[in-house]
């Protein structure tokens, strides 16, 4: 007689609407054979009304990685995946305090996600791995944006998930206003040469083992005709958003360079590589030491990160290299109205 098993209990820490957190939800729920819960410190987060979770939690933002904790451990929870950039950074420091508990964080090692959450740090560690990228420059002064050029890209050196903060420069003079003002919101700006999207943006999945074991990886295209996947346009440069969509088939050689720079940083855990291709060569201009907000298209295409991470450490099977359904991966937004009783 077969004994069915209990689901497994996974928390989402970050569920804002059309976010990563969301998105995981959906690439679970996929599967099935999950309790799914989520939490955020923001009352109108999309995802605490959201209809997949068995249960949802209002959280302290100034208590965030012990209320996180709590909330775990209370709820027999096996396994945290942060939603987001800043829950990414702050639970990923606290990874062994969760593993005390008998939870296992579903992210990359805090050293590469410390790392790879810094651009200045992480672009000069690319470099000096022979990983061929934009030039890249923190900006002090002017002449510096002599070393990447114009025009170029010029964002904050921390915290710019989802293209936020993220400027095209023609000038120099343009360029230093822009850097200023990152400067007074407290971060470093860094300027990168641009790379014209004539071969085609990418959005790269790439999941590796404790060991460092590459266990697959996957490609997108991405469709820049579309507003919501546009941050900006004009005057001959294009910001891409942080909602992709597009194009997913093998692109076997680009996945196979991807897979290189997770092999080169000691990725221990999802990647993201966002990049440009210029003479066949992919060049990073973003890299992302978690799952991306385009992990549900992932898994509607066969490569399901999320599901694919905790059966190995559920049985300890090396998963199968996905094969991808290749085809188009569009998406849009929703709407869902909440009474003002109801808010948490």
């Amino acid at each position: 007689m077969n004994v069915k098993k209990a689901p497994i209990k996974v928390m989402i820490a970050g569920i804002g609407g059309a976010s990563l957190g969301t998105e995981i939800l959906k690439s679970l729920c996929l599967v099935g054979d999950y309790e799914v819960y989520g939490c955020d410190i923001s009352s109108t987060a999309y995802g605490l009304y959201e209809s997949g979770f068995v249960k949802t939690f209002h959280i302290d933002s100034k208590n965030y990685v012990a209320d996180v904790l709590s909330l775990c451990h209370e709820s027999g929870i096996k396994y945290l995946v942060p939603g987001g950039e800043r829950p990414m950074t702050l639970l990923g420091a606290a990874s062994k305090e969760f593993s005390n508990f008998g939870i296992q964080l579903l992210a990359n090692s805090a050293e590469v996600i410390a790392l790879y959450s810094d651009k200045e740090a992480s672009f000069k560690h690319l470099f000096n791995k022979g990983i061929p990228i934009p030039k890249t420059v923190a900006i002090y002064n002017k002449s510096d944006l002599d070393q990447v050029g114009l025009p170029c890209i010029i964002k904050p050196a921390t915290g710019s998930g989802g293209s936020a903060a993220v400027f095209f420069a023609v000038s120099a003079e343009e360029a230093m206003v822009y850097a200023e003002f990152i400067g007074r919101t407290g971060s470093i700006a860094v300027a990168q040469e641009y790379i014209d999207d004539l071969e085609g943006e990418f959005t790269i999945g790439v999941l590796s083992l404790d060991d460092g074991n590459v266990i697959g990886s996957i490609a997108l295209r991405r469709v820049l005709d579309a507003k919501l996947s546009v941050a900006y346009r004009g005057r001959g440069g294009l910001i891409s958003s942080g909602y992709s969509q597009g194009h997913v088939d093998l692109y076997s050689a680009l996945c196979h360079q991807a897979e290189k720079i997770a092999i080169a940083i000691g990725s221990r855990g999802p990647i993201n590589v966002q990049g440009r291709v210029r003479d066949g060569i992919l060049l990073p201009f973003e890299i992302n030491p978690r799952f991306s907000a385009s992990t549900y298209l992932r898994a509607m295409a066969g490569f399901n990160e999320v599901h694919s991470l905790i059966k190995f450490h559920e049985d300890g099977q090396i998963p199968l290299r996905p094969k991808v359904k290749a085809g188009w991966y569009l998406r849009s937004l929703t709407e869902k109205y909440i009474a003002q009783e109801e808010i948490k």
